[in-house]
């Protein structure tokens, strides 16, 4: 009924109404005037009752976001700037930084381009070589092969002449 008559006020008083309610379990009721904030209701409270609502703990976590913030702000410019963004507002002292980090950076980038090359030549030598000794190895049992077929061609062809009608074909097998 409490947050009811809290609606109710709000319409019918124009009034800016909060209510957090916890039950005996533990359970968490609340109603905050649409046209307001919980945070922006407590701020109001504090500045009229004089009453810190907020501890020294909370103060320095607010004041560790703020810097965190300020410091992400500045990150933001300097990504910018070392992206080549927004370079007309510095000095040319300023500059010299960001063009030092920059060769830095095009040194590590073209060091990593040619350490890749190198490892994609290796692998290059390395697959001609495998590809040799497969050809190689194919060659000689290509050879085997036809060596065999031909002993058994003079197998079949004897002098008493009982095959080789039979065999007018020789088959060979390839891989």
């Amino acid at each position: 009924g409490i947050i009811k008559k809290a609606r109710e006020i709000s319409i019918l008083c124009d009034a800016q109404v909060s209510v957090v309610i916890f039950s005996g379990s533990g359970k968490m009721s609340e109603y905050c005037s649409p046209s307001t904030t919980l945070p922006k209701i407590l701020e109001r409270y504090q500045q009229n009752s004089g009453e810190k609502l907020w501890d020294a703990k909370h103060e320095s976590l607010s004041a560790e976001i703020d810097r965190i913030k300020k410091e992400n702000d500045n990150m933001q410019i300097e990504l910018r700037h070392l992206k080549g963004e927004d370079l007309n507002s510095l000095y040319p002292k300023e500059l010299i930084p960001i063009e030092e980090a920059l060769q830095i950076g095009l040194t590590s980038v073209r060091d990593k381009q040619m350490e890749i090359w190198k490892m994609h030549t290796k692998n290059e030598k390395l697959l001609e070589e495998e590809n040799k000794q497969l050809t190689y190895m194919l060659h000689h049992q290509q050879l085997a092969m036809d060596g065999g077929v031909r002993a058994l061609e003079l197998g079949y062809h004897q002098k008493d002449g009982d095959f080789a009608p039979q065999m007018t074909m020789a088959f060979r097998v390839q891989p």
